[in-house]
């Protein structure tokens, strides 16, 4: 009877003792998970830090990092390098003069947030960063971009690089076809690249208050039909191309501060309406006023196209020759494909829509 008495004893020990191992167990493991949560997110904003501590913790665990606001003239190679699983690194309003060549390790990056410092260049490792959806490097001291930079950050939906000292933007950005915004006002932009047609995808473009560096915009901005915005006001721009023409979703035009002479003023004082039919008559006539030649010879250069199956536009009108929208608002641009070119970048756009579109001594030399 003693020995029955022992044994379940010894089998009641056991049980609790499993027990409370299990919920010792259950409670660490809560314990771990509530600390990782509060070190996925490390704010160090507004410290007037001068330099980084030496970090105890696991930074690969960090998903979300902020040094914002302080006094940081340099971020420590190795530190951005042990950011493994970053996914927002934003480190604005510091001192910086550069940024470490490591940043390129930080494959998760979507939102980088650098601007308010005096970075005068980005450097070129940047184009590691593939799932980089967002780039803000206002208020700056760029002079530059790295030149192929939108043939690797596909993924970029959002650049922001206003109030720099740019000068040109790289050809390479035409590439950046999930791009949606992009603001580039407050620079020294004397020109924007040709080969836009490909940012398939962008909304607004915003390229105001170059002053008197920007004079002209390419003929390939009226190809850009997904563009809800352009703002190009405070420029030295005086005649718009007329492929504006063409951008149907545009909602919102900012022209002011310019010594505009096409379309006249009286034309803008009506409305956006009115520009967009201006200027798709304009095109539609060979870049002529719509009302300097005899209706019967108001036969566009593009319908032609259209005819003889050069161009495969579609009109709003039902009619099969009708190359106009009925309503007068332009020619209707059919959805551009870009062409997965296997040719080097310097060929790419060798098929683009835009040489149907641009002036007749595009190819003089």
């Amino acid at each position: 009877m003693m020995y029955e008495k022992q044994q379940v004893q010894m089998r009641m020990d056991m049980k609790n003792k499993i027990s409370s191992n299990f919920n010792n167990n259950i409670r660490e493991n809560e314990r771990k998970s509530i600390e990782a949560e509060r070190l996925e997110i490390v704010d160090l904003s507004g410290l007037s830090l001068e330099s980084l501590p030496n970090p105890t913790l696991n930074l690969g665990i960090i998903c979300k990092l902020d040094l914002s606001n302080n006094n940081l003239q340099i971020i420590p190679e190795s530190l951005i390098a042990r950011l493994l699983n970053v996914v927002v690194l934003d480190v604005h309003s510091n001192q910086l003069r550069s940024l470490p060549n490591s940043i390129g390790c930080l494959s998760k990056l979507k939102v980088l947030n650098v601007s308010g410092n005096h970075i005068e260049s980005l450097p070129k490792t940047i184009e590691n960063c593939r799932s980089l959806e967002e780039l803000n490097a206002n208020f700056n001291q760029l002079s530059k971009l790295p030149d192929t930079i939108g043939f690797e950050l596909t993924n970029l939906k959002k650049l922001s690089v206003n109030s720099n000292k740019l000068v040109f933007l790289p050809r390479s950005l035409s590439h950046l076809t999930s791009l949606r915004i992009l603001d580039a006002r407050l620079n020294c932009l004397r020109s924007l690249p040709e080969d836009l047609e490909n940012l398939i995808n962008l909304e607004i473009l915003n390229v105001s208050q170059n002053f008197q560096y920007l004079e002209t915009l390419p003929y390939s901005v009226g190809l850009l039909l997904s563009l809800v915005e352009l703002d190009v006001s405070y420029n030295k721009i005086t005649t718009l191309p007329d492929s504006i023409g063409c951008l149907r979703k545009l909602q919102k035009l900012c022209v002011e501060g310019n010594p505009l002479v096409s379309p006249p003023m009286e034309v803008f004082e009506q409305g956006l309406h009115a520009v967009k039919e201006y200027m798709s008559e304009r095109m539609n006539n060979g870049g002529t006023h719509p009302r300097s030649s005899p209706k019967s010879k108001r036969i566009s250069w593009v319908g032609r196209l259209v005819k003889y199956g050069t161009f495969n536009g579609r009109s709003r009108s039902s009619s099969s020759t009708g190359h106009r929208d009925t309503d007068g608002e332009g020619f209707i641009m059919p959805e551009y494909r870009s062409i997965d070119g296997q040719a080097s970048p310097r060929y790419m756009g060798m098929f683009s829509p835009r040489r149907l579109f641009s002036p007749r001594n595009y190819h003089t030399r």
